[in-house]
């Protein structure tokens, strides 16, 4: 496997999943390391040259503390500028709010779609997801893996019997590995609501999909609650446009996301 070195001399692993044509490139969300975004790259590879990388503190690339946003943000130059030089973005849930970051940082990036970044636009769950960093902090800090795990399940509307089967499951000890970089994604997202200073210095055209109703894993989570988030960074950002998928499913299914990412990157 590839590896690029970032600023900082942290060493982030890719992969080229093959395809010709424009440059790709994939950035995953909470508790991916680079294997959720994989089929979705897969379909995609038939008419670009996909590259999946594995963020920070994930999978076979390094942590180099301390952590900032701005340290992906060079991460993800870096990974660009090996493979190419400039590079459409896909960004998924959390990793739909690097790749805008990076988008506004001026990153050589052409067209950046994102699906379901959970951004927070009621008052009741920006007050939820503040508790929630301050919560996270806590455990992190003490060494509580499976707390920070625990915490993150039910801010996404997890019940406590998805928590308790999750905890008992064998991916169960992967997701500890990754729980650190729970704070990495908090980061991103910043205090909650779209970032609309940020948004707006994004020059690109942007997508904004969403599923056509709440994974049924997060039934906890506010009706429609991906929808009002995409449609609130929508209004922030100079050239944006909204697309719903008519399935659901937080992470997307291939065959009814690729051909309308297909279409928006071709322009």
């Amino acid at each position: 496997m590839p590896h690029v070195t970032s600023a900082d001399g942290t060493s982030i692993g890719y992969d080229r999943i093959g395809g010709a044509g424009p440059v790709l490139v994939l950035v995953g969300g909470g508790l991916d390391d680079g294997t959720e975004n994989r089929p979705l790259g897969e379909h995609l590879a038939k008419s670009f040259a996909v590259v999946n990388y594995r963020r920070r503190g994930r999978g076979d690339s390094g942590d180099t503390q301390p952590y900032a946003v701005e340290r992906e943000v060079e991460d993800l130059a870096a990974v660009i500028d090996a493979v190419g030089g400039r590079a459409h973005l896909f960004g998924a849930s959390t990793g739909g709010a690097l790749a805008l970051a990076a988008a506004a940082a001026g990153l050589p990036v052409d067209r950046v779609a994102v699906h379901e970044v959970p951004y927070q636009v009621d008052d009741a769950m920006v007050a939820a997801w503040r508790a929630y960093r301050l919560d996270l902090g806590k455990a992190l800090d003490a060494g509580d893996r499976d707390q920070a795990l625990r915490l993150f399940m039910r801010l996404a509307g997890s019940s406590e019997q998805d928590v308790a089967g999750a905890e008992a499951a064998p991916v169960w000890p992967a997701l500890r590995a990754l729980a650190p970089t729970l704070r990495y994604d908090a980061a991103c997202l910043g205090d909650g609501p779209p970032p609309a200073d940020r948004l707006a210095g994004v020059r690109q055209p942007v997508l904004l999909t969403t599923g056509v109703t709440v994974d049924p894993h997060m039934a906890g989570l506010p009706v429609d609650f991906f929808g009002a988030a995409a449609d609130a960074a929508a209004a922030a950002l100079p050239d944006a446009r909204r697309q719903t998928l008519k399935v659901e499913g937080h992470v997307a299914d291939p065959a009814a996301l690729g051909p309308i990412l297909t279409t928006f990157y071709a322009g």
